[in-house]
């Protein structure tokens, strides 16, 4: 028997999700499997009275996560914006699990993306032999999610061309889809809602047009604050994504991830963490994803090819490739940090060799 490579939130957390609902006794909204609250505790972690430890899903302001929970339990669509790797499309994945039961009602927004993704498509064989009918329509996730009552979501919404984007604004102020080939509409049954993510750092970006905007209530996701968070976060990611993929290596040592993330944080902040030298940053991102990808790609290295504990040399092997994607400006930007951070940097010096010998 075949496992998914990566499970959908609502399959992976189905116990988690289970257990709430059946200790759940606040209000819920219209067609919500949980009540707000639930969906809060899902997703930022929790005891239920029972005893039952809830895992934290997402790490960060509890209050953004409720502006985000409230927004959906209204008539407004939610918009989620932040930099790359702040975990957009992780916390829309686990709120329409926890909301709808149902995370998979997505549209991918790309610069190809068509009105037909986000309105309805036809089967032409069936069209062509007998004609515009409901058999020969092929539904879209959004037309979907507003029949069953349920939350759709719409990834890099701002990578969707403009004219394309505008088909939402129907959708969302009006709540019914057209079918003027049949003389008919869907109208959206209670529980119907739209979750989209951008990130504000994308040079591929079809900026909004207010009309649209007005239909969104905007959550702006960080990047951790706090260099204990962001830690946190990565080795809670990695050792989830280690056992999805059977990697058989040991959990990443604390260390080697605290020394990831604080290169990241110290490029992409353009000053070290004690705030005495300033940095150039590259032009990569640098985010929580990618430190991640990072260790994860390492782990994969000391598995496969090492002793299956995870060291400075599995770490850089991967790291530098996430830093220079630029070979010209940010290779030079990489050497002037590794030359005068982490050659002076007391406890570092095994990092050093280890990145110096990839280089």
């Amino acid at each position: 028997m075949t496992t998914a490579l990566r499970q959908h939130a609502e399959h992976q957390f189905a116990h988690e999700l289970t257990l709430l609902a059946a200790s759940d006794t606040k209000p819920r909204p219209p067609q919500w499997k949980l009540s707000p609250w639930s969906v809060a505790t899902y997703l930022l972690g929790g005891t239920l009275e029972s005893g039952e430890v809830i895992t934290p899903k997402y790490y960060g302001d509890r209050r953004l996560v409720e502006v985000a929970i409230a927004t959906l339990a209204t008539d407004r669509a939610l918009l989620l914006l932040g930099v790359p790797g702040t975990a957009k499309t992780w916390l829309a994945e686990h709120l329409a699990a926890a909301i709808s039961g149902d995370s998979t009602l997505l549209v991918q927004g790309t610069a190809g993306t068509s009105e037909e993704s986000l309105r309805y498509g036809w089967n032409y064989a069936e069209l062509l032999a007998k004609g515009p009918s409901r058999r020969a329509l092929v539904p879209s996730p959004m037309m979907r999610a507003m029949e069953e009552g349920k939350i759709a979501r719409v990834e890099e919404l701002t990578r969707i061309p403009a004219d394309v984007q505008d088909t939402l604004i129907t959708l969302l102020s009006e709540k019914n889809l057209p079918i003027p080939e049949l003389g008919e509409e869907v109208q959206a049954v209670q529980g119907f809602n739209v979750i989209a993510t951008a990130n504000n750092r994308d040079r591929g970006v079809n900026e909004l047009s207010s009309a649209l905007k007005r239909r969104f209530n905007t959550v702006v996701l960080p990047l951790p604050d706090d260099l204990e968070d962001e830690v946190r976060i990565v080795q809670a990611r990695v050792e989830q994504l280690g056992r999805a993929l059977q990697i058989p290596a040991e959990p990443p040592a604390l260390e080697e991830v605290r020394r990831v993330v604080t290169v990241f944080r110290e490029l992409r902040n353009g000053v070290t963490a004690d705030g005495k030298t300033k940095l150039k940053s590259p032009s990569s991102t640098l985010s929580t994803a990618e430190a991640i990808g990072v260790i994860n790609q390492g782990l994969s290295l000391a598995a496969h090819f090492g002793d299956r504990t995870l060291r400075a040399a599995d770490a850089a092997s991967s790291l530098i490739g996430a830093i220079v994607k630029d070979p010209v400006q940010d290779h030079v930007v990489w050497q002037e940090y590794l030359e005068t951070v982490i050659k002076e940097r007391e406890g570092w010096k095994d990092f050093y060799r280890a990145c110096r010998k990839v280089e």
